[in-house]
């Protein structure tokens, strides 16, 4: 079996990811579980001819220098995957994340409407948070595709590794892959500004310059789409706070209030039909209360502020997850795993 098969197989599987592991056969994750597949076992050079038949000579260059190596790769007419090359105790070995070739809307996902609303704000930062593997980039994919649909607007990406391709509609998307057409996040964003944008999408938030630059960017009249590796609204805000040195933060919380449009924090669950997961979230829309709590370094004011803000489209991850449960979609033991109170969960 070439990794070719092994690719075909996690798409025929529906898997969300492949490992290529020394001393296992091959594993995917469906729906969250680890499964093995039914073959040999896999030696240290089983493992590196697997993963080398597809690296291009200059990226078996660039890992064996490194020891590290990220891209995207495509098989025509089945899919595209990100990959991450590592070694472990010696042996190369290898996860390849799968990337579905349609991008699918917002109502597809199963996200909510104001999701959609997010996305069709004419400039601000909006935030896609949650744990890797929980679809924050099939999130921003949706959000992108949304407004390449709807408005003629100049769309610059900055991805590493590019997933999600888009067509470009009504209008222009600029995607940019960071080692290949940019040597950072941070480099590429020095330079958007320059390029004409109406809306800027970061892949990840992973530094100070990054924040800093994507700030920038929100507060001088363009849409910023980013994401965050945070598990809710409140500790994103702290997030993007907290990395900036202490004479800064209270100049940071002006920005970061006056330039917010909302936060989404996401969760998956497996479905129990099993066929396949759901997306739970917790939602923040900057109205003028949330603006003030964070201007004025209140964040554990934002818990309540979720809970009464239904009419402005906000919902707390728990109550997502309560109504999740309470439709069958998802069991028990799956909902009282993820929720941040499980004795009032319990409860209710």
């Amino acid at each position: 079996m070439d990794i070719h098969d092994l690719l075909k197989l996690t798409i025929d599987k529906k898997a969300s990811d492949l490992h290529i592991i020394e001393g296992s056969s091959p594993v995917l994750r469906i729906d969250g579980s680890l499964v093995s597949i039914d073959s040999a076992l896999l030696k240290g050079e089983d493992t590196k001819e697997l993963i080398y038949s597809i690296l291009t000579d200059a990226q078996k260059v660039e890992f064996e220098e490194n020891w590290e190596l990220d891209f995207s790769f495509a098989i025509p007419d089945l899919g595209r995957f990100r990959v991450n090359v590592h070694i472990e105790k010696g042996n190369v070995e290898a996860a390849f994340r799968s990337v579905a070739l349609d991008v699918k809307t917002l109502e597809e996902l199963g996200l909510p409407s104001v999701v959609s609303e997010l996305s069709r704000k004419p400039n601000g930062l909006v935030l896609i948070t949650g744990p890797t593997g929980v679809g924050k980039t099939t999130t921003l994919a949706a959000m992108i595709d949304l407004i390449n649909s709807e408005r003629s607007s100049l769309i610059i990406t900055v991805e590493d590794p590019i997933e999600y391709l888009h067509n470009h509609k009504k209008s222009i998307v600029k995607q940019r892959e960071v080692h290949s057409d940019t040597k950072s996040f941070a480099n590429a964003l020095r330079h958007v500004l320059r390029q004409d944008p109406d809306v800027i999408c970061v892949g990840e938030m992973r530094d100070l310059e990054t924040i800093s630059t994507a700030l920038t960017a929100a507060e001088t009249g363009h849409l910023v789409l980013t994401t965050l590796h945070t598990p809710d609204a409140a500790q994103t805000v702290d997030r993007i706070i907290d990395i900036f040195p202490p004479h800064q933060q209270q100049q940071v919380r002006i920005q970061l209030a006056g330039s917010i449009q909302g936060i989404v924090s996401q969760q998956l669950f497996p479905m129990t039909d099993r066929t396949g997961r759901v997306v739970a979230t917790e939602i923040l829309v900057a109205t003028p209360a949330v603006r003030n709590v964070i201007r004025e370094q209140k964040t554990e004011q934002i818990s309540t502020i979720l809970q009464t803000g239904a009419r402005f489209g906000m919902n707390t991850m728990d109550k997502s997850i309560k109504e999740l449960y309470e439709k069958g979609i998802i069991s028990y033991e799956a909902a009282i795993s993820k929720v941040k109170n499980p004795s009032e969960f319990k409860k209710l």
